[in-house]
């Protein structure tokens, strides 16, 4: 089947109805009826308690037996093995091989894009109610299968246990508020009467989306953008990071235990540089979601906007990329309160997340004590191996980035004096891993690069204001706009953040990170993305189309 082909063009509809019937009978009946409760966030898991330890030990017991198995393709409900393999290491200790998945190449590309071309036309004819039922089936298994898929965040993606639950947490409110959602977008919409006609929206999807994940939350923002693209009659062919595929699969899994038909969810890992612009330029291809670097989404959008003659759609680009996002700490601000989460932000999953605090930027009245209280929590952070429950930091994600972020601290010390770390760490008991001192630099200046640049690792640069208006000038100065943060006690301060301090996501007296799908749409300005706003209520119409049907009343018998 041509996969450039327009959306049902060469099926009759009732052939294409028909087959549509055999594709929703394959999704399973839950026991519950479609949700009607409100949506509520998951909690992360009591780690102090006696049955969650247990839990965790019968985990870790499973994915140790399971480390280097081989993982085939999943194209269009078949495993494929193409015999060339990605091997996927533990960060901490990359002697330790977590599994073996088979790499994906051009002519995978293109098989992958037809089984989802062809399954996307049936799926489209499934009830919304049905595909909804799917997600919520596959947020029933994540819970069942939530320590296992912690054990396996902990080997693969270098995260202590607090920081892969809460990636498992977040990855079934994705499946959760999704589904209610589209239960939402579903359902005729409200339209400004007009005497005499029947007017009509419906919400329609798109076609064939590729999905191209992160390694930093390959659980939760790979399963939010997978589920946004399902549930509203999408087919996907996900390429998930290099650096994280074997967890990637565990996921498909799911999704497909959960009743996902064939085809409707493409696993294609394989190398960026190999199979990313093949997929991103395939005429087949409606929309490309991708979460990643700035360099790499610029890439994509400028690939995505050119228009062959074959192809008949614009593409559309949902992306959310880097940052360098500020916390500013006035004269007024609760100074103990602004240090903890400061180091919370700044030092969590190693600094390797895209809302990660990078840039303080404190008033001169009160930068001295504030970076006291600052490096000496930071001082007291334990790192070691993720499987140790008392590990605060872990190791980054790869050889790769570790040469990065060292090469940006070598940088910082001619841009900054130098007051914590600025080494490659090797805890106690280990003879290699990725791991890299959490690093401060202070008296750092606005326009240096280790204050421009987005280091994706544990380095943080402190940065004077002369008062409140400069710190927000300098945490504007960059060319991103994701989060940043205002600590302080002046309601004329928080106020002039909300509308001054240019990011998506703002949070005052609070950490830059740990949004919840929900309260804290998740999604940045400028050359931080899309502003897609990921866990909100706009999110899902990025996946559809409006079709507005207006029909003059009268004209027509009723029956024939």
């Amino acid at each position: 089947m041509d996969p450039t082909k327009m959306p049902d063009a060469s099926w009759p509809a009732e052939a294409v109805d028909s087959e549509a019937k055999t594709f929703s009978a394959r999704v399973p009946a839950l026991r519950k009826a479609p949700r009607k409760q409100k949506f509520q966030n998951l909690s992360v898991s009591d780690f102090g308690d006696a049955n969650t330890l247990k839990s965790l030990e019968k985990a870790s017991r499973k994915v140790e037996r399971d480390l280097g198995a081989e993982y085939p393709l999943r194209l269009g409900g078949k495993s494929v093995t193409t015999g060339e393999l990605l091997i996927s290491r533990d960060p901490g200790n990359p002697s330790s091989v977590v599994g073996r998945v088979s790499r994906g190449h051009v002519a995978e590309v293109d098989r992958a894009i037809e089984a989802a071309t062809e399954a996307q036309r049936l799926w489209a004819r499934v009830s919304f109610v049905e595909r909804t039922r799917v997600l919520f089936k596959a947020a029933q298994m994540f819970r069942t299968r939530r320590f296992e898929l912690d054990a396996w965040l902990v080997r693969e993606a270098g995260k202590t246990w607090v920081e892969a639950d809460a990636d498992v947490a977040e990855a079934v409110d994705f499946l959760e508020y999704y589904g209610r959602e589209m239960l939402r977008l579903g359902v005729e919409q409200p339209l400004t009467e007009v005497s005499g006609e029947d007017n009509r929206l419906d919400y329609l999807p798109l076609g064939v989306v590729a999905v191209i994940a992160p390694w930093n939350f390959p659980v939760a923002i790979l399963t939010g953008m997978t589920a946004a693209a399902v549930v509203t009659g999408n087919s996907v062919v996900l390429k998930p990071s290099s650096d994280t595929p074997v967890v990637a699969a565990k996921v498909v899994e799911i999704f497909e235990k959960a009743g996902l038909p064939d085809g409707v969810l493409n696993f294609l890992p394989g190398s960026g540089s190999d199979i990313g612009d093949p997929l991103v330029n395939h005429p087949g291809v409606r929309a490309i979601c991708f979460t990643g670097s700035m360099d790499v989404g610029l890439r994509i959008n400028e690939l995505a906007a050119q228009t062959p003659r074959e192809q008949f759609w614009i593409k559309r680009v949902i992306a959310e990329l880097g940052g360098k996002n500020a916390i500013i700490v006035d004269e007024t601000a609760d100074l103990d309160l602004a240090a903890e989460g400061v180091v919370a932000a700044a030092f969590g999953f190693q600094g390797q997340k895209c809302s990660a605090c990078s840039r303080l930027v404190a008033v001169e009245e009160i930068f001295d004590p504030l970076l006291e209280r600052i490096v000496e929590r930071s001082s007291r952070l334990r790192q070691g191996s993720t499987l140790d429950l008392g590990t605060d930091l872990g190791p980054v994600i790869s050889e790769s980035a570790l040469t990065k972020i060292l090469d940006y601290i070598e940088l910082g010390r001619n841009e900054g004096e130098l007051v914590l770390g600025g080494h490659r760490a090797l805890p106690a008991g280990f003879e290699s891993g990725y791991f890299v001192q959490p690093t401060i630099f202070t008296n750092v200046n606005s326009g240096a690069r280790i204050a421009q640049e987005e280091i994706f690792g544990p380095v943080l640069a402190c940065i004077r204001a002369r008062d409140f208006d400069d710190a927000l000038h300098i945490a504007n100065g960059t060319q991103f706009g994701l989060t940043g943060s205002l600590y302080s006690r002046s309601r004329i301060h928080l106020e002039r953040a909300r509308e001054d301090f240019h990011v998506g996501s703002l949070y005052l007296n609070r950490r830059c990170t740990g949004a919840l799908v929900g309260a804290h749409p998740f999604g940045g300005f400028n050359r931080s993305g899309t502003d897609a706003k990921a866990g909100g209520r706009d999110y899902l119409l990025l996946f559809l189309q409006g079709k507005v049907v207006s029909e003059q009343s009268g004209l027509a018998p009723d029956s024939e």
